[in-house]
């Protein structure tokens, strides 16, 4: 009896779609818009931790419970070490939560249009979602969602600001998810909050049902230390560290731990880079605009721009064929929308140029 390899597959997996990161080619003089890195580099302070950390400890296993690095997280939002989870990177975290909070009878409610990932994670876990339509503007619609809460659900997932859109919800709409699902926990997913987005952390003493993931990897450049944490109520925590601990006791590694304490700390250089990023993000939006884009209002690192009159898919390509990479994601709804990272203001004005030649290229 013939055997292929997928036999030997649990039917689980066999049935995934796995989520698909975005491309980090390696093509000399490439402006590499495509996966939302923070253009500038990681504070000084944070090499020289790691390289302080890079010793004969480095025989010896991290620290398990992420100690310090919690402990630096709960005095910058006025929280409890114990109100604070860290993990490998916010993806390892929202992994996490999906498997502790969401196995429920009922089903997990999702935007239609956010990060996909967490789709992927339901499909693994075995999770049934009820995707909630986004509205003509690509705006999560708050009281629609509430009113499905209302009538049953397992849970609730939000980005925000939203992924790929950029579009940020007022702290008023994120309460009003809250109150309208007490009963199950409401993950919301800061990745890109820094960028102008109103941040949820100041609601956890208020709503046990509350839990704010947010990472490392965005608005404090490291993406290649893989740094996450969740903060919540000391019971959601409890529940998170209960699955860490059977999967990976020891998820971050030295160097991450010191390198994520020492970002933290150095505030200064943060507000710089973000600010930096933020005002690139507002004059790039007007160069787009000024070559006939619509542009989403974005609280992001990013913009979510379309042409009315140019496939989407095209410009990538012609942008591509130009050494410059932006994302394309071939979705419903989106599928005329490109989402470009902001990267330095050199890198942006290299986009604007190419641009305008393939637009000029019909």
């Amino acid at each position: 009896m013939a055997v292929s390899a997928q036999d030997f597959w649990s039917p689980r997996i066999r049935a995934l779609e796995p989520y698909v990161p975005g491309e980090q080619p390696r093509i000399e003089g490439l402006v590499k818009l495509n996966t939302n890195e923070n253009p500038y580099p990681p504070s000084p302070a944070v090499l020289d931790a790691i390289a302080d950390a890079a010793g004969n400890a480095l025989a010896l296993y991290p620290d398990p419970e992420s100690l310090q690095l919690r402990e630096t997280v709960a005095r910058r939002h006025g929280l409890q070490a114990s109100e604070v989870f860290a993990g490998n990177g916010s993806d390892e975290v929202l992994a996490h939560a999906f498997f502790a909070f969401f196995q429920q009878a009922q089903p997990l409610l999702v935007p239609d249009v956010t990060y996909t990932f967490y789709r992927v994670y339901a499909q693994l876990y075995g999770i049934d979602v009820d995707l909630q339509p986004v509205d003509a503007h690509l705006r999560i619609d708050v009281p629609a969602l509430c009113a499905r809460a209302a009538s049953g659900c397992g849970g609730i997932v939000l980005a925000n600001p939203n992924a790929p859109t950029g579009i940020g919800l007022p702290l008023a709409d994120i309460e009003a998810v809250l109150q309208a699902c007490p009963n199950r926990v409401v993950l919301v997913d800061e990745a890109y909050v820094d960028f102008g987005g109103q941040s949820a952390l100041s609601l956890i003493g208020r709503y046990p049902n509350l839990l704010v993931a947010q990472t490392l990897s965005k608005s404090r450049s490291l993406a290649g230390l893989r740094v996450g944490f969740a903060c919540g109520q000391a019971h959601l925590n409890e529940a998170l560290t209960r699955v860490k601990n059977s999967f990976n006791s020891y998820p971050l590694d030295r160097l991450a731990q010191a390198g994520a304490v020492a970002a933290l700390e150095d505030e200064a250089w943060f507000s710089r880079t973000r600010d930096a990023v933020v005002d690139t993000r507002e004059g790039l939006v007007l160069a787009l605009e000024d070559l006939g884009f619509e542009v989403l209002p974005s609280q992001a690192n990013f913009v979510f721009a379309r042409h009315p009159e140019r496939d989407a898919a095209q410009v990538a390509a012609g942008l591509r064929q130009r050494k410059v990479l932006v994302r394309h994601f071939k979705q419903a709804r989106i599928d005329q929308y490109l989402r470009i990272s902001i990267g330095t203001r050199e890198q942006c004005t290299a986009l604007v140029g190419a641009l305008r030649e393939v637009l000029a290229a019909g």
